[in-house]
């Protein structure tokens, strides 16, 4: 079978079994993301039949979608909003950085893998998913509560540190000399500072380049935009989606509010690709050594994240159910846990990283993907208001 007509066919049956999945997931009342992971892992590497001639494709639409993601959430914020919540944020993401990276590294160094390994294991279980939370956020209808500029606010600090993270790390697992890390540092430093400058200060003149009322070349030119500097972004090695997202804050008014019209379904479309995508890549056949460690590890990181997330909105003044809402919505990894594996491994640092991390992903998103709804449940709030009411009858 010709390989374009292949490519289709498996596109085609995905796209099916994804809209599928979703209408199962909305009559439950559920998250689609996990059905979608699980319908990746079905036909991914050990899957019943895998699924050979769409990965690049489907790669590319990936990496689109956790672009979109952060671009049509940037849209929901002004820039002068997201200089408040990364002032409000800096105490929390010290925090976050502190009590979600250390476990990683004291993992690795429990196993025997050395130094560099904690170092990677340390980011590994430090960054959560900008995409998967975006997604969850969205799903749940929560982009305007109270709590969610606390949440972006530690996201957008976690993926601002990835670069200065992510050149230390190559130059450690690589070999590479100090003087050639702190260069990448720097350059990455310089791209976000002018990116964060034009996005708080000339917004207004970024939004001028669209017209507003006409959907065509509006769609064309801030997709356009955004992959352009998402893309210079990741080429300095500074996250896509910070690239993305800061796009998305820099338009505003009405540019703003007719992107997003015209975006959301190419957003609804790729991302769902992201989620696929990565149950795609993941060789299940392999996830089973590390289960039990990766459990371990993700319940000890779920809870680290409920602590970061809850002590950000309490700083932010978001009420007991906004605080847990928080928490459970930082718990989900994912693609800078898979790509800081990837880097190790490539790099010979230690095998086991890949499964162990694969498989740690895979259960912070589908535990926090239940996790983020507890909140809302009838029995949680009772359990809240009996356990504040207690509280000031002690007090």
């Amino acid at each position: 079978m010709h390989e374009t007509t292949l490519l289709l066919i498996e596109v085609g049956a995905l796209l099916l079994g994804m809209s599928l999945l979703g209408r199962l997931a909305l009559l439950i009342g559920l998250s689609p993301i996990p059905f979608y992971l699980l319908l990746g892992l079905a036909f991914g590497d050990g899957g019943i039949f895998p699924f050979d001639a769409s990965i690049e494709f489907l790669q590319t639409g990936a990496e689109i979608g956790v672009i979109l993601l952060l671009a049509l959430l940037g849209l929901e914020y002004t820039a002068s909003e997201l200089f408040a919540s990364l002032k409000s944020a800096r105490k929390p993401g010290i925090l976050d950085g502190l009590l979600n990276a250390l476990p990683g590294a004291g993992f690795a160094l429990i196993l025997g893998w050395g130094p560099v390994a904690a170092v990677a294991l340390a980011g590994v279980t430090w960054v959560s998913s900008s995409g998967v939370i975006a997604k969850l956020l969205r799903d749940l209808g929560r982009l305007s509560n109270r709590e969610t500029p606390a949440i972006l606010g530690v996201l957008v600090i976690e993926d601002l540190a990835m670069a200065f993270y992510l050149p230390v790390l190559s130059a450690i697992v690589v070999g590479v000399s100090l003087w050639q890390g702190a260069i990448a540092v720097a350059i990455a430093v310089a791209v976000v500072t002018v990116i964060l400058y034009i996005a708080l200060r000339h917004g207004h003149i970024v939004s001028r380049l669209f017209p507003a009322d006409h959907a065509e070349p509006l769609l064309l030119g801030v997709l356009g935009l955004t992959m352009l500097v998402a893309g210079l972004a990741q080429e300095v090695s500074v996250s896509a989606a910070v690239g993305a997202f800061l796009v998305g804050i820099a338009l505003s008014g009405r540019v703003a509010a007719n992107a997003s019209q015209v975006l959301t379904p190419l957003r609804d479309l790729f991302a769902a690709t992201f989620f696929v995508f990565f149950g795609l890549t993941t060789d299940s056949s392999g996830l089973m050594s590390m289960l039990l460690p990766a459990l371990l590890l993700a319940a000890i990181t779920i809870v680290t994240k409920l602590i970061t997330g809850a002590y950000a909105a309490r700083r932010a003044g978001v009420g007991t159910l906004g605080q847990w809402r928080a928490g459970f919505s930082l718990a989900p990894r994912g693609e800078f846990s898979i790509v800081i594996a990837g880097l190790a491994v490539s790099a010979g640092v230690e095998p086991a990283i890949a499964p162990l991390a694969t498989a740690y992903v895979l259960i912070t998103i589908i535990a926090g993907t239940f996790l983020a709804r507890l909140p809302d449940a009838t029995w949680f709030r009772a359990a809240v208001r009996a356990r504040q009411q207690r509280a000031r009858l002690s007090a």
